[in-house]
C-alpha cells in the first residue's frame, strides 16, 4: 500500500444553496486500499462523491482537499480527472449514437491529453492512443471483466439493464486506470447476479495502483468487495470508523445507534 494518503480530505465544509450539508468532514484514502463509506439517505454521502469531483452544484465553504499533495479545489473537474481521480455514478446517463468503444477511446485521450497551462507558457501538444493499440487495450479489460467484446459496439447505456450499465462504468475505469476510483451507490437497482458481477469487477481491478472509496447504503456490497475500512457519516460528519466488523454491526443494528452517540468498538 501507498506509504501516505493519496486524498486526504481536512474539515471540509460543504453547502447547497446556503444549506450546509458536510459539516467538518475528515477522511485519507490510500492507494491501494479500499474504504467503504456508509450512511443514511440524507447524510452528506453523494453531496461527498460530487465535490471531489467538482460539481460547480456544491460549494466549498471551508476545509480543503488534497490529491497527491495538491489542493483539489483549484481544479476543474476534466484537471481532476486527469490527475487520476474517477467517479462511477449511481445513474448513469445514455447517450444513443455514441459506442461505448468511441466513448472510451474519447475519455482515454482527454485523460492522456496535457494540461491546457502547464506553466510553460507552451501550447501543449495533443495526444492520443493510436486505434490499433486501443483496440488491444480495450480487448484486454472486457476479457479481464469477461464481457462479452459486442459490449462495445452498443451505444453507450442506450437499452442497458442496470447492471450493464454498472458494468460499463467498471469498463470505463479498468481503460481510465485511476488512482482513486469513488463509486457513488453503485450498487442502487441491481439484483443480486449483477451485483456479483460488478464487484468481481472491481475486485479484479482494485490493487496497489488504486485506492477504491466504496459509497454505500447498504452492507450487501460489501459481502464481495471486502474494504479495508468502513466509516459511518451521519449529519454530514464521519462519526465512527472501523474495520470490516463495522459494516456488520450496521447490517444487524442500523444507524440508530450511531445516530444517537452510542459507543461502538471500532479500530
Amino acid at each position: 500500500m501507498s506509504a501516505t494518503p493519496e486524498l486526504v480530505i481536512k474539515d471540509l465544509h460543504v453547502g447547497i444553496e446556503g444549506k450546509e450539508i458536510l459539516k467538518g468532514l475528515n477522511l485519507e484514502v490510500k492507494r491501494g486500499e479500499i474504504h467503504a463509506l456508509m450512511g443514511p439517505n440524507g447524510s452528506g454521502k453523494s453531496t461527498l462523491a460530487n465535490t471531489l469531483m467538482g460539481h460547480p452544484k456544491y460549494e466549498v465553504t471551508s476545509g480543503e482537499i488534497l490529491f497527491k499533495g495538491e489542493s483539489l479545489l483549484e481544479m476543474e473537474a476534466d484537471e481532476r480527472s486527469r490527475a487520476g481521480l474517477f467517479m462511477a455514478f449511481q445513474y448513469p446517463v445514455a447517450i444513443p449514437g455514441l459506442s461505448v468503444a468511441n466513448f472510451l477511446r474519447t475519455a482515454l485521450n482527454a485523460r492522456l491529453a496535457p494540461s491546457e497551462n502547464d506553466g510553460s507558457g507552451a501550447v501543449p501538444k495533443k495526444r492520443g492512443i493510436a486505434p490499433k493499440e486501443f483496440r488491444a487495450l480495450l480487448k484486454e479489460k472486457m476479457a479481464l471483466l469477461k464481457m462479452d467484446e459486442s459490449f462495445a459496439g452498443r451505444y453507450l447505456n442506450d437499452g442497458f439493464s442496470g447492471g450493464e450499465k454498472k458494468r460499463a462504468e467498471i469498463l470505463q475505469m479498468a481503460v481510465l486506470k485511476p488512482e482513486i476510483a469513488i463509486m457513488d451507490e453503485t450498487d442502487s437497482g441491481l439484483d443480486i447476479d449483477a451485483l456479483r458481477i460488478v464487484s468481481d469487477g472491481v475486485n479484479a481491478l482494485a490493487g496497489p495502483g488504486m485506492g477504491v472509496l466504496v459509497i454505500t447504503h447498504y452492507q450487501r456490497i460489501l459481502n464481495y468487495i471486502k474494504p479495508h475500512k468502513v466509516h459511518v457519516m451521519v449529519d454530514g460528519r464521519i462519526q465512527i470508523s472501523g474495520g470490516p466488523e463495522l459494516a456488520l454491526q450496521l447490517e444487524s443494528r442500523g444507524y440508530d445507534w450511531v445516530r444517537n452517540g452510542k459507543e461502538a468498538v471500532a479500530r
